[in-house]
């Protein structure tokens, strides 16, 4: 026995779905009912392009934004602890060896430094929630940096009174310096730089849904207008027509608009964002190196690595290379930070502090093989002088190439604010623009396939 598709109802009655069903089939094959049809389909397909241009437009300019107001900042909070921790261990070394003479003014370094490293964690505390990573980091420096202090404090104390341990604790507060506060403060520099690089990702990401919205779009909307074009020989239908012209205003719109901000933001990353992580690593290493310098003296041998060279001194010699290259003189080596540093600065106001720095660090060097030369003759007050002394020091040559880094870092800090800017502002308004023009789009295509309708009353 054969059975109906749809079943009645208890009534007798088909159900209303299955009625509607059939109505829509009888009215699909006249051609009013047709061109209600294509109307519904097109206000459909340009609400739908204007809706998804408009959410992934925005999530794209709030990624923008994050590079600019969240990411970026962070990472120069990251990179701004590790410089402190690493200038207070160098400040705490030579105010070691300048003894009374140097106390004031290095002790309110210091006191800065490790101020300003509390502040900084303080505040990545509260903007690290949702990172893990960064979260444990800030929490391992707050737990070892009173540690650090009171070792320093008990280091000054010793030296005070001059007993010969004041050097055994100063080593030992270095030691955790280097073995937890820097790895701690390194891993939370290269998490914040991981965000950075993701939020990067997220902004410059092609929005492929609303670019491929907007094709499918404008191409039934050209459909269509062929499409009565064959039945009646009109060229042109106006409202189709200003659906049209809206619709590929919101694809043009949108690509121009999303490859200038990608260009921004590209332009950010490699002459804003590399350079300065390139300039805050050579910061470190002169910090590092600088350190090293004063603790050989602290030292003064005591410190041997397994082949029974001075520990300080192969440190320091390791940070020179890193910095500028393994030559004791021109420029800076093309792999070292400063040569990396020159290579990524795109004008003169960049290239000029970096080319200064190079210059100092190569004097800081042969004043440096002068004071060891002194130290290993036995002139240790000579060799002292040529380290911390007024004049003509290693000192003096180390805060040359703390300045020089500083402006470049300042000049290329601008450099990625201006780019990142004018990236981030190429998207100002294409949402709201994206649904308004959309919604232009909509109503022509009702206008138009409604003006056809009105030929069949």
């Amino acid at each position: 026995m054969s059975t109906s598709s749809v079943a009645p109802s208890a009534s007798g009655r088909r159900p209303a779905w299955a009625e509607g069903l059939d109505e829509l089939r009888a009215a699909a094959t006249t051609e009013p009912g047709r061109l209600r049809m294509i109307g519904a389909v097109l206000v459909l397909l340009v609400v739908v392009f204007g809706a998804v241009t408009a959410w992934q437009v925005s999530d794209r300019a709030a990624a923008a934004e994050d590079v600019v107001e969240r990411s970026q900042p962070l990472t120069s909070d990251a990179a701004s602890i590790y410089r402190s921790l690493a200038d207070a261990d160098t400040t705490a070394a030579g105010g070691f060896l300048a003894g009374e003479e140097g106390g004031g003014a290095t002790r309110d370094r210091y006191d800065r430094d490790i101020a300003t490293a509390a502040d900084l964690l303080a505040k990545a505390s509260q903007s690290a929630r949702g990172s893990d990573e960064a979260g444990a980091q800030i929490a391992r420096l707050n737990r070892q940096l009173p540690r650090y202090t009171g070792l320093v404090e008990t280091a000054r104390a010793n030296n005070r009174q001059g007993l010969p341990l004041g050097g055994a604790y100063l080593r030992y507060a270095n030691e955790r310096m280097r073995t937890e506060l820097l790895p701690a403060a390194r891993a939370l520099y290269d998490a914040e730089t991981g965000r950075l690089a993701a939020d990067y990702d997220d902004a410059e990401a092609w929005p492929w849904w609303a670019m491929a919205a907007g094709v499918v779009a404008i191409g039934a909307l050209g459909w269509a207008q062929r499409r009565h074009y064959r039945r009646t020989n009109r060229v042109f239908d106006p409202g189709l027509l200003v659906a049209t012209a809206a619709s590929v205003a919101v694809l043009v719109w949108l690509v121009v608009g999303h490859a200038v901000a990608r260009a921004g933001l590209t332009d950010s990353y490699e002459h804003g964002a590399r350079s300065l992580r390139v300039l805050v690593e050579a910061r470190i290493d002169a910090l590092q190196a600088r350190g090293d310098e004063n603790l050989t003296l602290v030292a003064r041998g005591a410190v041997l690595t397994r082949d029974q060279r001075d520990f300080y001194e192969v440190g320091f010699r390791s940070g020179m290379r890193d910095l500028a290259g393994a030559g004791d003189h021109g420029a800076a080596g093309a792999k070292s930070r400063l040569g990396t540093a020159l290579a990524l600065a795109d004008d003169d106001a960049g290239r000029g502090p970096v080319r200064d720095a190079v210059t100092y660090v190569r004097q800081w060097q042969a004043r440096h093989a002068r004071a060891r030369a002194a130290d290993e003759k036995g002139e240790y007050d000579r060799a002292l002088e040529k380290v911390i002394g007024a004049g003509g020091s290693t000192g003096e040559s180390f805060d040359r190439v703390a300045t020089g880094l500083h402006k470049a870092l300042v000049h290329e800090q601008g450099e990625f604010r201006s780019a990142a800017d004018d990236g981030r502002g190429a998207l100002d308004g294409l949402p709201v623009g994206a649904g308004a023009l959309a919604a232009l789009a909509a109503l022509g295509a009702v206008l138009g396939i409604g003006r056809r309708l009105a030929e069949y009353r």
